[in-house]
């Protein structure tokens, strides 16, 4: 079986010096290699096509003083997805200005939240929601935009959303 952590040790020495983020390495039992990368700046086809040649270099040189089983491999190198979830404060200041999903599980009930992002700090980030709320002196709630404020770990998932 291919090691992951030395992937991830190939994966960290070709990123120095960009601004390029691993966002997901997984190896499956198989040997089925997924890497996702991503950048503020959006991710570059080309960049990811070498960095499949190097991983492949690397597996194949290693390969050698290992079972000729490892290099039975499938490798995939690629951006994340605009559905998967945020798994970096730097996917978080990428989608500022965006809207987005978030979903909150709290005491056993999910509650979705939909609404655009527009803080990222250490800590948190902030979502601005259009939410009916009751306004005292009236009977009817009425529209009014809601900031919710979450720490990174609270969500359940937050990712973009893509409005259909």
């Amino acid at each position: 079986m291919i090691d992951k952590q030395q992937l991830q040790e190939w994966i960290g020495e070709y990123l120095k010096g960009t601004d390029y983020e691993l966002i997901t390495l997984e190896v499956s039992a198989g040997n089925e290699i997924l890497v996702e990368v991503d950048r503020l700046a959006g991710v570059d086809v080309d960049f990811c096509a070498e960095l499949n040649r190097f991983l492949v270099e690397k597996i194949e040189n290693s390969a050698v003083s290992h079972q000729p089983s490892d290099l039975d491999y499938s490798l995939e190198v690629g951006s994340v997805s605009l559905t998967d979830p945020f798994k970096t404060k730097m996917q978080y200041e990428k989608n500022l200005g965006h809207d987005v999903e978030v979903m909150i599980s709290t005491k056993g009930q999910s509650t979705k939240y939909k609404g655009q992002l527009v803080s990222v700090d250490e800590e948190t980030f902030s979502v601005d929601c259009e939410e009916k709320v009751k306004v005292e002196g009236k009977k009817r709630k009425e529209t009014q935009v809601v900031t919710h404020t979450w720490r990174y770990d609270e969500p359940k998932y937050v990712r973009y959303d893509l409005k259909f």
